[in-house]
């Protein structure tokens, strides 16, 4: 049995910064904080703990931090449903 929350992040363009995944998904109060979670190794990409605070997030990686786990998905992959888009 697993209490982990699980969030979907998806990105507007090609890369994030780490750091800005945690702020924006609500998880650190600020940059600054989310900053310091990452360079006290509280966070890790796709299974290995992750210290730099710019690393470049890309659609298919996996972010857990404490009890919370994101899967980042690029623009457009996962609409709900009747929200798709037609050219």
């Amino acid at each position: 049995m697993s209490d982990t929350d699980k969030i979907i992040a998806e990105l507007e363009s090609e890369f994030v910064e780490l750091y800005k995944i945690l702020k924006f998904e609500g998880l650190a109060q600020s940059g600054g904080v989310a900053k310091q979670v990452i360079a006290d190794g509280l966070v890790s990409v796709n299974g290995e703990v992750e210290t730099r605070k710019r690393k470049k997030i890309r659609a298919g990686d996996q972010i857990d931090f404490i009890d919370h786990h994101i899967d980042v998905v690029g623009k457009g992959a996962s609409p709900g449903p009747d929200q798709g888009e037609e050219a």
